[in-house]
């Protein structure tokens, strides 16, 4: 049995500077956005923000230079991504295409595809989903049903996927599909590739699906012969199963994991001050959150150093979003709703409603817990 290693990390040579920076282009921005903005957090999805956000050079920032990178460090990143998720900065637009489709290109992408897209995602041009989930399916995904299959000049594209997350306002998609047949008697992982789909292309519908806050977050698109080029596989055909489960680390990991509420946490922790009966529940939430940051951290290191840890970061998930979707009732427990302030009052009422989606998003929990179990042998 392999432990579940977190090693403590230092902070990066000049964090405070990078901080003190981070913190002063926020609040040039901040005063525009209301308390329900600030509580959607990464779902929040601005192009213009985005746009400032790649002029900084704080989108791609782990790439190398020539694919529109600053080549700075995961640890870098990681208190990049902190101060926007502390501010509730709407990052929808760049997120996806910066915690894991660009990081996907970059690795297992042609030379071509890198230079394409890269410095595109980078200085906020194009925005990427990922399609993963599937109708009827479940979380049984290796059990999906979309085909690319190979025609003249590239790739015929057919099926279904379900709860893109800003698959309506995406540039691109990259979309696990079917581009064999699993093998009779095989694994049902086999013959699966990932490709890269234009969402304007002939032929994609996209229905939008709106939650219990009437937002349209999710997305069902439809692909009806959809013709792809050639170039349009990432990495190796046939793979696709094994490259989307390593992509997955990226997204599990994160500080987006444990700080989707977070403004909700520090307006409560500021109506709060000095109160010494709400003291001790906000004491562990916040030794809560410190510990989630301290694991997330040592994952942001141990893929700076090229490892894959992807038991850690379902972990994280797991426990980082039992941490988020808490922090609401944890608040009503210290608070009355009617004595909170009012912008506190209504990022409150808008998290209680969406914090349910939470453990969703990356993957069920019980698909984390069962990645969990396999490493400590109980599975």
């Amino acid at each position: 049995m392999t432990g579940l290693r977190f090693d403590l990390r230092d902070p990066p040579p000049g964090a405070a500077a990078l901080r003190a920076e981070v913190r002063a282009f926020l609040a040039e921005h901040a005063p525009r956005w209301s308390p329900e903005v600030r509580a959607r957090s990464w779902m929040g999805f601005d192009r213009d923000f985005t746009r400032a956000v790649g002029a900084k050079g704080w989108i791609g920032m782990c790439w190398p230079r020539e694919y529109g990178g600053t080549e700075r460090s995961f640890l870098e990143r990681n208190i990049v991504l902190e101060e926007m998720l502390a501010a509730g900065a709407p990052v929808g637009a760049h997120w996806i295409g910066d915690r894991q489709s660009g990081p996907l290109i970059l690795r297992l992408g042609t030379e071509a595809q890198r230079r394409k897209f890269l410095p595109r995602i980078a200085s906020g041009e194009y925005a990427f989903c990922i399609g993963l989930s599937e109708p009827d399916s479940g979380s049984d995904l290796a059990s999906l049903r979309t085909r690319a299959d190979k025609v003249d000049g590239g790739w015929r594209l057919n099926g279904r996927k379900i709860w893109t997350t800003f698959g309506h306002l995406c540039d691109w998609m990259i979309a696990l599909v079917r581009t064999s047949p699993a093998p009779e008697g095989g694994s049902k992982h086999q013959g699966l590739s990932q490709v890269l789909v234009d969402l304007r292309a002939p032929g994609v519908t996209i229905r939008p699906i709106r939650d219990l806050v009437g937002e349209k977050g999710f997305n069902e698109i439809t692909f009806d012969d959809v013709l792809l080029p050639e170039d349009a596989l990432v990495g190796q055909e046939g793979a696709g199963w094994a490259q989307a489960t390593s992509e997955l680390a990226f997204e599990r990991s994160g500080p987006d994991r444990y700080m989707s509420a977070h403004p909700l946490l520090e307006a409560g922790i500021e109506a709060l001050r000095g109160d010494g009966a709400a003291a001790g529940t906000l004491g562990r939430q916040v030794a809560r959150l410190w510990t989630l940051r301290a694991m997330s951290t040592a994952v942001a290191g141990m893929l700076q150093e090229g490892e894959d840890p992807i038991r850690q970061a379902a972990l994280v998930k797991d426990l980082g979003n039992d941490f988020e979707q808490a922090l609401p009732e944890r608040m009503r427990d210290v608070m009355d709703t009617d004595a909170m302030p009012e912008e506190m009052r209504r990022m409150h009422a808008y998290l209680t409603q969406i914090v349910p989606t939470f453990s969703l998003r990356g993957g069920t929990r019980e698909i984390m817990r069962g990645i969990i179990a396999r490493e400590l042998g109980l599975r």
